[in-house]
Order: structure tokens, then sequence, then C-alpha cells
């Protein structure tokens, strides 16, 4: 518990600390981006990055302790004292599904829920000034009552229909272009959009300011809801009533699916991270040869990463179904781990 945690802690405190200098970069002059409100945007924001890196946190957390024990003798005594690596391996076993579960109870809903916080105050910061951009524009394009229209925004805030950073091209029923709108925020509503902030620049007119303007939409607010707002930023715990309302909807909820069939393959993932970290950290050090186990112990870590990145992104687009996406990766991990612990162990 001592070696996963405090890897993941690095981890969390090295992810931050970039972030931080990263937002400090972007943030430059703008008004009300002062460094307090940068170090707590990035402290909203590390959580979800850090969250990527928990099997990794368990993978070398895993073989730290035991490469530790082995330094020591201890599991040359436990040996000679008749006891299995099976029977040495079971509390590290159980403290990674005791992780895997806090991690799918506690901390991912914190960690989607300070995401949601972190997307509204950097809409806060764009609706004040476009320097904070990400460089990860959104678009839209739609039809309404006065003709088409084609949307660009700096940012969303998701979990809502909130816009920030705002400009708006809209052309009439002939196609050609009528005005240039900027807006620091656009709020969908049924039927319009509800423009804050305004300045319109419209052809063959002076420039002119509102504070409030509205814009006919046929856009679906549930469809704008869903686009903005990333399986990640669910809480687990509101995954299936998304699904639901999704579906109900007439929408996709693939995405969604996939993500509530990752989060609760994670205990077995995390278990089969203990299990890889074994097979290659019960060498004993007098027999020499421990660098390249821990080295092949990190490429099979980043191996079954990689598997499972590509299944997920089979799942995400429909060629496999979210359940095997999920937890073939975790399933596979277990059974390659126990196949080669069986081999050291029982020859």
């Amino acid at each position: 518990m001592r070696t996963i945690l405090g890897v993941f802690v690095t981890v969390f405190a090295l992810v931050y600390t970039l972030d931080f200098v990263e937002l400090l970069r972007r943030a430059g002059d703008a008004e009300g981006a002062s460094p307090g409100l940068m170090a707590k945007l990035a402290f909203y924001r590390t959580p979800a990055v850090a969250e990527g890196v928990l099997p990794f946190a368990v993978l070398f957390g895993s073989m730290a302790a035991l490469l530790q024990l082995s330094r020591k003798l201890e599991l040359v005594v436990a040996r000679a004292a008749g006891i299995s690596a099976w029977q040495f391996l079971q509390p590290g076993a159980f403290v990674a599904l005791g992780i895997g579960a806090v991690s799918i109870g506690i901390y991912n809903p914190v960690s989607a829920v300070m995401k949601q916080r972190s997307t509204e105050i950097e809409a806060k910061i764009f609706a004040k000034s476009k320097k904070v951009g990400s460089g990860k524009d959104l678009w839209l394009r739609q039809r309404g009552l006065d003709g088409e229209a084609i949307i660009r925004a700096e940012t969303a805030v998701e979990g809502t229909t909130t816009l920030a950073g705002v400009t708006v091209f809209t052309f009439g029923d002939t196609g050609l272009f009528e005005a240039h709108i900027e807006a620091a925020r656009a709020i969908l509503h049924d039927g319009y959009w509800e423009l804050q902030d305004v300045r319109l620049l419209a052809k063959d007119a002076p420039p002119e300011s509102f504070d409030t303007y509205l814009i006919a939409s046929s856009l679906d607010p549930g469809q704008v809801r869903q686009r903005f707002t990333p399986p990640e930023s669910v809480p687990f715990w509101q995954l299936q009533e998304t699904i639901a309302r999704t579906e109900r909807s007439g929408l996709d909820a693939t995405r969604y699916r996939l993500q509530y069939d990752v989060l609760t393959a994670r205990p077995l993932l995390f278990l089969a991270m203990v299990l890889v970290a074994a097979t290659v950290s019960l060498r004993f050090f007098r027999f020499g040869g421990v660098g390249k186990l821990v080295l092949g112990g990190v490429a099979a870590g980043f191996l079954l990463y990689v598997v499972r990145q590509v299944a997920e992104g089979l799942g995400a687009s429909g060629l496999i179904t979210p359940p095997v996406a999920a937890w073939f990766p975790a399933v596979v991990g277990s059974l390659l781990g126990t196949l080669t612990l069986l081999y050291q162990e029982d020859g």
C-alpha cells in the first residue's frame, strides 16, 4: 500500500506541477487569471489525468515492494518456512482489489466532479479573455428559422449546454454571409441560443453591442450536452442514469457503457498488475539478472496498456462489445500472470 501510494503521489505531484506551469503560460495577462486561480484550476484538473496512471502505480509499487522483500532476503526466509508465492502474494492481491474498489466508488466520482468544476472555471476565464484557450476549438453547424449558422467555441462547460469564447457566423436563406457575432458565453435552450456580452458585426451596418442576443436553433440540447460531456467527466454512480437518459433520447450510449465496464473491470486489472509484478520480482538477487527482469516487467505493463487502449478503441467504435473491450485486457493479463507464476513456482 505504501509503495503504490508513493508512486501515485509522485506522479500526481509531477502532473500538477507541469499543468500549473502550462496554465500560467496560457493565462498570460488575462483578467482574473491570477496564479492562485491557476493553481486551483490545476488542482481540479490533475485527479482526472492522474487516474489514468493508477494501473502503473500499482505495477511499479508492487514491483518495488517485492524487490525490497527479495533484497532483504525476507522472501528467502518465507520460502524456507514452506510459504509459497501464492500465500505471500495474497496481501498484495487484496490491496490491489481494495485500491481498485476505492478508485471506482470514491476517487472516480471525486475526480469527475473536480473535472467539471475545472471546465466551469475555464469558461469564466474565457468569458473575460480568449488568451487562455487550449487550442482545441469546438465547432457546430445548425439551421434555424433565420438560416444557417456556424458556431465556434473556445471551450464548453461539461454536463451543460454552455459554451464560452463563442464566435457565430450567420448566413441567410440564400447562403450568403450576413453577420459575425462574438459573445463571451452561449447557452442553448429549447429552440434558441442565448448569447451574453455580445458584439455584432453585421454586413453593411456599424458594429453593435448587446448584453443578451438570441439566435434561433434547431439543435437538441440533449445531443449538445452529450457531445460536450466526455464519459470521463461522468461520476461512476451516475453512469447508469446517464446511459438510460441517453438511450431514451435516441442517442448512442456506447461511450458511456464502455466507461462503466472499464471502471468495473479496474480491480481485476490492478490484480493483473500485481501478478505481472510478481513474475519479474521474485528472483533472488544473488542469482543476478534482476535488472533485465525489471525492464521486462515494465515492458509487460506497457504492452498491457497498449492492448487495453486498442481494445477500448475497438469498443468505442462498435467493432466489439463494451464488456469484451473492457474485460479482455484485465482477464488476459491475470491469466498470463498466473500462468507465468505457475511455471516459476511449480515447474
